[in-house]
């Protein structure tokens, strides 16, 4: 409803004008009669349409004041018809879970407006599931959530809600609500509390978190907290409240939103575990055309461990660029800082305090060797020989075995007189990792130092050649921080130089043959020189991040190369015809380019379970489960 509390008297009293204006009138609800005591349902599948509560990216749309559309006699529901259509259409590409408004439905929370509010959410009524809450213009702002009946009640009461199948409950007085997502294999809460949530309302909200006690949590209210000019955020004395009250104690809400003030701002907090908690005011009343029913997309990337938030307007996206207004070019999208940013949560660890979620179990080597399999190596109990735990080094000579039976065994070497330390177990390992371990590399420079491991002069793989396709997949882990002044690393390649398969077009006739290496810059490289063909095609990837797992997975179909990072293809593949690798009989080797030190160091990071399959397979066939 208003501007920043903190930027004058003329705020503050635009305020305590909106808090003067109740409610008027009551109308009738537009889904149905308000139940006297709503009650909890089971939650199932959210909406209509083709959302995919299994996949790792899920989008949450969050909507707030819209009540300069609903004013009175001069009422424009059109921009927020076009925002909800717009999420109907774009709910499968974007792959949207929700939707919730911040309140301030309307200006004056009359009958009329109310009814016509309404009327408008048909738009998305059944399509997307949906939160809404009261805001101080669409009640009396001067009380709580238990000052009784209202127009805005009757519309925007439990009622309405309780046919989806995401509605989990209200509080007694129906003024506050929840709701249960599925999304990213998991379920989350939404709550949705009033203007002024009241003792009991928070009590109940307590009970709510209590039932649910393995969910990550967002709370969605009106006033949380206003922000400066620069977009720094400061809890609202009513949210001071909430934090006190509710959020601080709660380590599973994660994510506060909030609408009232503008500008637009953000803050990040500490609860009492220690843990961050985002907290985001969103309102754009101010904005031309009342904001033109802009809304803010919450996209969250579980594999990625990253939100990215964005903030735009439907109802001029949709216009014709050449046809738009300066106002309206102008407000299509925002992108400063307070708008458009990305949020780093690390959601495995964020919410293990509380995350009842079974981690997958290690998969048994012959549940993950599908037909064609020449090579699976693992750095388990299972893969590598030897006693020791994790932190133990890795010596000389240890082997870790071809757990495909296809006597491609791997041995240790020590690089430039490396001490063992530079290589040891970890049990470190991707989620969905088969095997809950992996092998530590230190490599680095000055001086250069590193380890390797490599299969036998007779080993099969050696010679192997692939004319009808291949796939290579391997995880590994950058260190966080990413300490020291690194070359060029080797993950894996096939010893012998191009020059000596009669390869002229390459960039060196001294390089391997096939190599998966990563550059300073954190970029992957593979480059191929095919069985068949004079070439070098190259596959380049962006930019990998530190301190997580990534999945890599090399496909070739026998005519040409696609690289793919976490399941994603990459948009650097090369488009040279690539049959075949010129092997040359020489060993195949993980951790670096021992026989060729220019091109790099030993490995630093981390490489866990690696294989290598003589065809092309689809994403769907990684090791990582990909949809």
């Amino acid at each position: 409803m208003s501007k920043s509390i903190t930027s004058g008297p003329d705020r503050r009293s635009l305020l305590q004008a909106a808090i003067a204006v109740p409610a008027v009138g009551a109308a009738a609800s537009v889904l149905g009669t308000q139940p006297a005591d709503a009650t909890s349902r089971t939650p199932g599948a959210s909406g209509r349409g083709r959302y995919d509560e299994e996949s790792p990216r899920f989008a949450l749309a969050v909507l707030p004041d819209t009540q300069y559309l609903f004013d009175a006699d001069s009422a424009d529901p059109e921009p927020l018809r076009e925002t909800f259509d717009y999420l109907v259409s774009e709910r499968e590409e974007a792959n949207i879970a929700f939707m919730t408004h911040l309140g301030d439905v309307t200006e004056h929370g009359t009958e009329e407006e109310i009814t016509l509010a309404a009327k408008t959410f048909r738009t998305i009524h059944g399509k997307v599931p949906y939160s809404v809450l009261a805001g101080n213009h669409d009640i009396d702002g001067s009380k709580d959530d238990q000052r009784g009946d209202s127009a805005y009640l009757k519309a925007f009461g439990p009622a309405r809600f309780s046919a989806m199948p995401t509605f989990g409950g209200a509080s007694p007085g129906g003024y506050n609500t929840y709701h249960v997502i599925k999304a990213a294999g998991r379920s989350w809460l939404i709550f949705a509390l009033d203007w002024r949530a009241s003792d009991k309302a928070l009590a109940w909200a307590q009970s709510v978190l209590d039932k649910h006690p393995t969910m990550p949590a967002v709370v969605t209210t009106h006033d949380i907290a206003y922000a400066e000019d620069n977009g720094q955020a400061h809890l609202s004395d009513n949210g001071q409240r909430l934090w006190d009250r509710l959020i601080k104690g709660n380590d599973q809400i994660f994510l506060a939103l909030g609408g009232h003030y503008w500008p637009s701002g953000r803050t990040v907090l500490k609860n009492d575990a220690g843990h961050d908690v985002h907290v985001h005011i969103t309102n754009y009343q101010d904005r031309y055309y009342g904001g033109a029913g802009m809304i803010r997309l919450y996209a969250f990337d579980t594999a990625r461990d990253v939100v990215d938030v964005e903030t735009f307007s439907p109802w001029f996206l949709r216009r014709d660029p050449e046809k738009r207004t300066p106002l309206e070019a102008e407000t299509v999208e925002l992108t400063g800082d307070v708008d458009r940013f990305s949020i780093d949560i690390d959601f495995a660890e964020r919410f293990k305090g509380f995350d009842g979620l079974v981690p997958p179990k290690p998969r048994p080597a012959g549940r993950v060797m599908p037909r064609g399999t020449v090579a699976y190596w693992r750095f388990d109990s299972d893969g590598l020989a030897g006693p020791g735990g994790p932190g133990s080094t890795v010596g000389k000579g240890v082997v870790a075995r071809d757990l495909s039976g296809h006597g491609n065994d791997l041995r240790v070497q020590l690089l430039h007189d490396s001490a063992a330390e530079v290589l040891t177990r970890s049990a470190d390992h991707h989620t969905h990792q088969p095997a809950h371990a992996s092998l530590r590399f230190d490599g680095g420079k000055g001086p250069d130092r590193g380890a390797v491991l490599t299969t036998s002069a007779t080993a099969p793989l050696n010679s192997a050649r692939f004319t009808s396709g291949f796939t290579i997949e391997t995880f590994i882990k950058l260190p966080d921080p990413y300490e020291g002044d690194h070359a060029w690393m080797g993950i894996l390649s096939w010893e012998g130089r191009n020059g000596d398969a009669g390869k002229t077009t390459g960039w060196s006739t001294d390089e391997p043959t096939c190599s998966l290496n990563i550059t300073p810059e954190r970029f992957l490289q593979f480059v191929l020189y095919p069985h068949v063909q004079d070439a070098d095609p190259t596959s380049w990837s962006h930019a990998l991040p530190v301190g997580r797992w990534t999945h890599i997975a090399v496909v070739n179909d026998g005519r040409g190369t696609v690289m793919y990072v976490d399941g994603s293809k990459i948009a650097r593949n090369p488009s040279q015809r690539a049959t075949g690798i010129a092997t040359l009989g020489k060993p195949f080797a993980i951790g670096g380019t021992q026989f060729n030190e220019r091109f790099g160091q030993g490995f630093y990071g981390w490489i866990g379970d690696t294989r290598i399959v003589d065809r092309a397979l689809k994403p769907g066939d990684f090791l990582l489960p990909v949809k």
